[in-house]
């Protein structure tokens, strides 16, 4: 697989997850959608910041709800793809 390219540079996978974080808890309805269907909580996720775990949850949210994925990928300008491969890298 070859690596995803954002602006020239290859994507960091928990970048883009911290891109993809910040993004989902901009908006408090998919902040909460977030929070009720991956089980975490605000103290989890503050945690989590660096757990690979917990940012591939985040990006799992997102890949497992297509509108969400692409809505995301355009606003953090970046391929959808990079966003599920940065989750295939963090989840390994």
């Amino acid at each position: 697989m070859l690596p995803d390219k954002t602006n020239g540079k290859i994507a960091d996978p928990h970048t883009l997850a911290l891109l993809a974080l910040g993004w989902l808890l901009s908006d408090e309805r998919r902040a909460d959608r977030l929070l009720a269907l991956t089980g975490l909580d605000a103290d989890a996720l503050r945690a989590g910041i660096g757990d690979p775990a917990m940012l591939d949850a985040v990006l799992g949210f997102l890949e497992s709800h297509e509108p969400d994925l692409l809505a995301c990928a355009e606003a953090i300008d970046v391929p959808p793809v990079a966003l599920v491969n940065a989750r295939r890298t963090l989840g390994a």
